[in-house]
């Protein structure tokens, strides 16, 4: 399971780079992941502190670092 988070986390982290920060559910939708992978992907990513995640009313936003 650890290699398709790992998988996961370089696909959210090239749309990231390419596209800049966006809501969790749009890069969801955009990466064509399922939503519990992309969950654990953005855990990878916060616990290797390489994104950002920014509270917006009800919205969650991601950004890298």
């Amino acid at each position: 399971m650890s290699d398709q988070v790992g998988k996961a986390a370089g696909i959210l982290w090239e749309h990231l780079n390419l596209e800049g920060e966006t809501s969790v559910s749009k890069l969801i939708k955009a990466t064509g992941l399922d939503s519990k992978t992309a969950q654990r992907a953005i855990g990878w990513l916060a616990k290797e502190d390489k994104l950002m995640v920014i509270v917006k009313g009800r919205t969650e936003i991601v950004a890298l670092k």
